[in-house]
């Protein structure tokens, strides 16, 4: 039985701090958790595969104090995704991770995929409670000692207050470049379960369905004249769009 306790924020901030809350909150509850974080607009095909790599990397967790971010197998030089390279086997499909590097231009995007050696980063991260709450104390310290100081009012009716209070001081920052590029404990597990980031239009228009032009409409209804290959994304009920030119205009 798995219960369920939601915390939310209305703030746009970094993911950084929104972990750290999360963590400390789950800490409160059961200081031996291992937590999942996953991007709530990722687009995953093969729940399967997927929930085979997430139990393989809770038992990971549990047994070492690592934190393991999901990589995906590469099937284009992709220009909109960060990308990890691997270093040596740690265990069957997980190893050890060399370097991140942010979102590249083609040439090098088209270099990491011939290599064999960089895999797309998911932003999909698997670890226990006690090992991303050190990371936080040893290099986001800003974040960590804000909670740290309040840490008896997580899972109390005083936590909302709290947050109200302070959440928006914390620095804005993303878990990729505040902590995972820093570590000397993150290993990647290698993986494919049909996993796409909606993040860009290019992902939107590979899985969403198209018309007889390979036309894709979103949230509208709209009437084509000479247009191949694009999206169409608007809040008005009714759109007329004509290009004079053809070729996936994305």
């Amino acid at each position: 039985e798995i219960s369920c306790s939601l915390v939310g924020s209305e703030m746009c901030i970094r993911d950084s701090p929104c972990i750290a809350w999360a963590s400390y909150h789950i800490q409160a509850l059961n200081p031996n958790a291992n937590i999942v974080v996953a991007p709530s607009d990722h687009l995953i095909l093969k729940e399967d595969e997927f929930a085979q790599c997430v139990n393989r990397g809770l038992d990971f967790v549990s047994k070492y104090p690592a934190l393991l971010t999901l990589g995906i197998k590469p099937n284009r030089p992709e220009t909109g995704y960060g990308y990890i390279q691997i270093g040596e086997d740690a265990e069957d499909n997980i190893k050890t991770v060399k370097t991140f590097t942010e979102k590249p231009n083609l040439e090098f995007a088209k270099m990491f995929v011939e290599s064999g050696e960089f895999f797309w980063n998911s932003g999909i991260f698997i670890w226990n409670v006690q090992t991303i709450i050190k990371a936080f104390q040893r290099f986001l310290p800003d974040i960590s000692n804000r909670f740290e100081e309040n840490i008896k009012v997580f899972n109390t009716p005083e936590e909302k207050h709290f947050i109200d209070e302070n959440f928006a001081a914390c620095p804005s920052i993303s878990i990729d470049f505040g902590i995972m590029e820093k570590a000397s404990n993150v290993f990647v597990l290698c993986a494919e379960f049909g996993w796409s980031d909606l993040g860009s239009w290019s992902a939107l228009y590979d899985h969403s369905p198209k018309n007889k032009d390979e036309n894709v409409t979103q949230n509208c209804k709209a009437l084509l004249y000479n247009t191949t290959g694009s999206v169409i994304a608007v809040t008005v009920s009714y759109t007329h769009l004509r290009a004079h030119e053809t070729a996936a205009n994305l």
